[in-house]
C-alpha cells in the first residue's frame, strides 16, 4: 500500500523567482533494507537554509496563496541553472518512529530512529537503513533530531587534524551549537582548541563549559590574543564557518606570527610551518578576503562533511557514529529556541526569525 505524505520543497524559476512550497506525494510500501518513518522533529541547520532560499533576496519574501515567494538577483542566476524548475526536498536531518519496514527489518517497527539523508522537512520519509542511528529505548526524537551533521562535523574535524598531521584547531565562529559540542569533545580527549568568538558573553558561554582558549573578535586586542592562544596551543588547522570576510586570513598571519618566533634567521618566503585553513560555511555569503602575511607554506579548501565522510575510512565513521550515540544526551545535546511546524516555517515572519543564524538560536521542525 502506498503511503501520502507531504514535504517542503524550494524551486527556482527561469524568471529569478524562488518558491518554497509544501508538496503531497506518495511513498511505496519500504523494501528490504528499508524504513517508513513518521518524521517527529527535524533541525533547521545553515546548511538547510542554503537549500531552501539559496541567494534569493530575502527583503522581497511574500507569500502568494500557500507557496512563499521570494526575488532572486539576476547576477546569482548563472549559479542557479542546474536546479531551475527543480522542486527540491528539503532537510538534511531529523528523526521519528518506524511505522513500516522492510520485511528484514520488521522488528524495527515503533523504534525512534535519527536520519540523516535530505527530504527531512516532511510528514513521513522513506529511508535505508544503513542512514540511520536506531535510538536508545526512551529516547525522544528531539534528543536525535541532530545527531547528524553538527556532531558529525565536530568529530570530522578532529579525524580531520589527525589525518592531516596537526594536533591542535583554531574555530570559528565557537559558540554555535556545533562549537558547544567542539568544546566538550576536545577537552574529553585532550585536544588543543582555540575558539573564536564575537561578545563578551559568547567568552563566558564557552568558558563555562571548560575551554580554555576564548578570544573575543570585537575587542581592541583580539590580534594579540588570537596570538597568543594559537602559541599556547600549537594549532596549525583553521575551521572557518564564517567564509567571507577576512577571518581565515587572520588566523592564518597568527600561525605565521607564531612560527616565526622559532625562525633562526630571516627567510623572505616565511616559515616552513604548513597552516592549512579550511572554509566549511557561509555565514558571510561575500568574498573571502586574503591579506597576504602569512608566507608560501599555506593551505586554503573547502571542508564538507558529506565529502569527508567519503574519505574516512569506513571503520572510522562508524566509530564517530557509535560516540555520537553513546554520548547523545551529553556531549551532543542540542537545545532549542523554538518549535514550528511545515506550514510555520513558510510564514515570512517566522522565517525572518530562523534565517537570522543568531549564535544560540537554533530552530526545530515538527512535522
Amino acid at each position: 500500500m502506498d503511503h501520502e505524505s507531504l514535504e517542503l520543497r524550494s524551486t527556482v524559476t527561469a524568471d529569478g523567482t524562488l518558491r518554497v512550497h509544501l508538496e503531497p506525494v506518495v511513498l511505496s510500501e519500504p523494501g528490504p533494507g528499508q524504513l517508513l518513518v513518521r518524521v517527529e522533529a527535524a533541525p533547521i541547520n545553515p546548511s538547510d537554509l542554503g537549500l531552501m532560499f539559496g541567494p534569493a533576496d530575502m527583503e522581497s519574501l511574500a507569500m502568494e496563496g500557500r507557496v512563499l515567494t521570494a526575488h532572486i538577483p539576476e547576477r546569482a542566476m548563472p549559479a542557479m541553472q542546474a536546479r531551475i524548475g527543480q522542486a527540491l526536498p528539503v532537510g538534511n536531518e531529523g528523526a521519528g518512529t518506524v511505522i513500516e519496514a522492510g520485511p528484514d527489518q520488521q522488528h524495527l517497527i515503533g523504534k525512534r530512529v535519527a536520519m540523516l539523508g535530505g527530504a527531512m522537512y516532511a510528514r513521513l520519509r522513506l529511508i535505508d537503513l544503513k542512514d540511520c542511528l536506531v535510538l536508545p529505548e526512551g529516547a525522544s526524537a528531539e534528543e536525535g533530531a541532530a545527531l547528524f551533521v553538527n556532531p558529525l562535523t565536530a568529530l570530522g574535524f578532529l579525524e580531520t587534524m589527525r589525518a592531516e598531521g596537526h594536533t591542535a584547531i583554531v574555530h570559528a565562529p565557537a559558540a554555535s551549537n556545533l562549537g558547544q559540542m567542539l568544546v566538550r569533545i576536545c577537552k574529553a580527549d585532550g585536544i588543543g582548541l582555540v575558539n573564536i568568538v564575537r561578545s563578551a558573553e559568547q567568552v563566558t558561554l564557552l568558558q563555562d563549559l571548560g575551554a580554555t582558549h576564548v578570544v573575543d573578535s570585537s575587542t581592541d586586542s583580539f590580534h594579540e590574543d588570537l596570538t597568543q592562544a594559537i602559541a599556547a596551543t600549537g594549532a596549525t588547522l583553521s575551521f572557518d564557518a564564517i567564509g567571507g570576510g577576512e577571518m581565515t586570513s587572520t588566523i592564518l598571519n597568527a600561525m605565521e606570527a607564531v612560527a616565526a618566533r622559532s625562525m633562526t634567521s630571516y627567510d623572505r618566503y616565511g616559515s616552513s610551518v604548513l597552516k592549512q585553513g579550511y572554509i566549511y560555511g557561509a555565514l558571510d555569503s561575500g568574498p573571502s578576503v586574503l591579506r597576504r602575511g602569512f608566507g608560501f607554506s599555506w593551505s586554503i579548501g573547502g571542508w564538507l562533511l558529506f565529502h569527508a565522510l567519503q574519505r574516512l575510512d569506513p571503520a572510522i565513521v562508524q566509530r564517530m557514529r557509535q560516540r555520537v550515540l553513546d554520548e547523545m544526551t551529553i556531549t551532543f545535546a542540542s537545545h532549542y529556541t523554538a518549535r514550528i511546524t511545515l506550514e510555520q516555517a513558510l510564514e515570512p515572519e517566522t522565517v525572518a526569525a530562523y534565517i537570522r543564524k543568531s549564535t544560540g538560536a537554533k530552530y526545530l521542525l515538527t512535522p
